[in-house]
């Protein structure tokens, strides 16, 4: 059996965890060797590659059975490190039936686990008298021997600098008992502060903005690229005459934020009381220094791309609604809040011949592909609908113009064209949620269209049109996949949610002096703009058919 490995993590985490004397491997929930470092194939006696891929029993087979299987099920259960002994037959030389002692840890995450391997002393056989006391003791050695792996998983996951941040104080100050944390980022010759915790409030404001030729330790670390250690504050201030300091006792550390040769920033520690670093603490702190670098760098990039995609979707969305004497529509953008948080959703409003063309789509992605593929798919709608040509062969234009455009994209859509005199709608979509339709006096519900599939899969796809009448004062709403799907729900529970909010929404615009359809709008992407976090970005797009007079 095999595993594919994502090489950017794993290219993080091997050249930090390589330097460990430890073995450090990993275990996904199915018990599969996700990673293993050189330190435990040859404590197994093994190649790595023969260890990557394969179960625990088949890798290593003297890990498993009683008592070790229990230890390994009171990890997946436990929130806490698990600790205990393991003798190996044979020898990792291949010996003549002795036994090999190590010292096991078991950390675990919420999708793997995070074994450690040290060698102990010489161990009798099984059934001889063990050891007294515990096994291992958790403290900053042994949380140094697999936080580079942990740390490295979780760094996947940050996007942001305040994320790689966060991840910094949640997996490194704990593991060397740490309780300040200082990130500085360089730019344009400048360190600027980037995150704190645990300093005075104000302590580091001076230091926001130094320059690289300023004699200060955060400076010095990232210029020389030699981290800097100091024991005690006494060490430090002889170090650095003059240099203010926030605490009377305590010991420090200075990192350089360095990736691939480029200079990012520094990283500070902060510790209460005066300790100690030994050569082991140095050499991990030295690789961890290195991780976080790479994902500041990363970081770095995400936010230059997220910034443009914003922009770029800014400028593509409509700033204002093409209008009609006897149409009144309202349009409303939400961008996600969890990963590249632009996508390709958008509306628009196009005069399409002495009526009105309403299109509502949604590009699959995130980021400035997304954002740039919406705007060449938003102006291939307005050109067609300026032409007046029926939904259908709208749609079909489109989705010929995105395969020949082919960016690996593919895109849902709905388009309808609305003649405001007779209210006669004609109505296609490409793999899209089915409109809402609120009558006047009546209930919310979604039209039943017959659809095609999404645009830029299939050359030969057709469209169908569906044709209704919108009476006066009834209410349209078109919407994207953002505004109904919940994780672990069904998007029809999402959809059934929507038009019980537009049954609410839409009976106090009927009041006299009510809800304009503006402030429909912002009743139905409420509930959206208020979470806690948006997995997708949201677009609504709403008509509603006016009276005469």
């Amino acid at each position: 059996g095999g595993v594919v490995f994502d090489p950017g993590r794993a290219a993080l985490a091997d050249g930090a965890a390589d330097q460990l004397p430890q073995g450090v491997f990993c275990l996904d929930r199915l018990g599969t060797v996700v990673y293993a470092n050189a330190a435990a194939a040859r404590f197994a006696g093994r190649a790595r590659e023969a260890l990557l891929g394969r179960t625990l029993w088949e890798a290593l087979p003297w890990l498993t059975g009683p008592p070790y299987d229990d230890h390994l099920r009171g990890a997946l259960l436990s929130p806490e490190p698990v600790h205990f002994h393991v003798r190996r037959p044979g020898g990792a030389d291949g010996g003549h039936g002795g036994y090999d002692g190590f010292a096991v840890s078991v950390h675990p995450g919420d999708d793997l686990l995070t074994c450690t391997l040290v060698p102990a002393s010489r161990m009798e056989a099984p059934g001889g008298p063990r050891p007294p006391g515990p096994a291992v003791a958790a403290g900053p050695s042994m949380a140094a021997a697999y936080r580079p792996i942990a740390l490295a998983i979780a760094l996947t996951d940050a996007v942001t600098a305040q994320q790689v941040s966060a991840v910094v104080m949640q997996e490194l100050l704990p593991a060397f008992g740490g309780r300040r944390l200082a990130i500085y980022l360089l730019q344009e010759r400048h360190l600027h502060l980037a995150w704190e915790s645990g300093f005075p409030p104000g302590f580091l404001e001076p230091f926001d903005g130094v320059a690289l030729d300023a004699r200060i330790p955060a400076v010095e670390t990232l210029t020389t690229g030699r981290p800097l250690f100091f024991e005690s504050m006494r060490q430090l201030a002889e170090t650095y005459p003059g240099l203010p300091v926030d605490a009377e006792e305590g010991a420090r550390a200075f990192l350089p934020l360095i990736a691939s040769g480029r200079l990012v920033g520094s990283c500070v520690l902060g510790f209460d009381g005066p300790r100690g670093f030994s050569a082991e603490e140095r050499t991990a702190l030295t690789a961890l220094a290195g991780l976080i670098a790479h994902a500041m760098e990363r970081a770095r990039r995400y936010d230059s791309e997220a910034a443009l995609a914003r922009g770029l979707q800014q400028a593509l969305l409509p700033s204002r609604l093409s209008a009609h004497p006897r149409v009144e529509t309202a349009g409303r953008y939400l961008p996600g809040t969890e990963g590249l948080d632009v996508g390709g959703d958008w509306y628009d409003v196009v005069e399409s011949g002495d009526g009105l063309a309403l299109v509502i789509g949604d590009v699959q992605g995130h980021g400035v592909q997304a954002a740039a593929t919406m705007g060449q798919l938003r102006s291939a709608v307005r050109a067609f609908a300026l032409g007046d040509r029926p939904p259908d062969e709208v749609l079909s234009g489109t989705n010929h113009l995105l395969i020949g455009l082919d960016p690996g994209q593919f895109a849902s859509c709905c388009c309808l064209r609305l003649d405001p005199a007779t209210g006669l709608t004609r109505i296609a979509r490409a793999g899209h949620p089915p409109p809402l339709l609120l009558a006047p006096g009546g209930r919310a519900r979604p039209l039943d269209i017959p659809g095609g599939v999404v645009l830029g899969v299939d050359p030969g796809a057709r469209y169908p049109v569906t044709e209704l009448i919108l009476e006066p004062d009834a209410i349209l709403a078109l919407y994207t996949d953002g505004l109904v799907e919940r994780a672990g729900a069904d998007i029809d529970d999402g959809i059934a949610e929507l038009r019980r909010a537009l049954d609410r929404a839409g009976a106090a615009a009927g009041r006299r002096d009510g809800l304009t359809l503006s402030g429909v709008a912002d009743r139905l992407t409420a509930a959206a703009r208020h979470a806690d976090a948006r997995p997708d970005d949201v677009a609504l797009l709403l008509a509603r058919r006016l009276r005469h007079g």
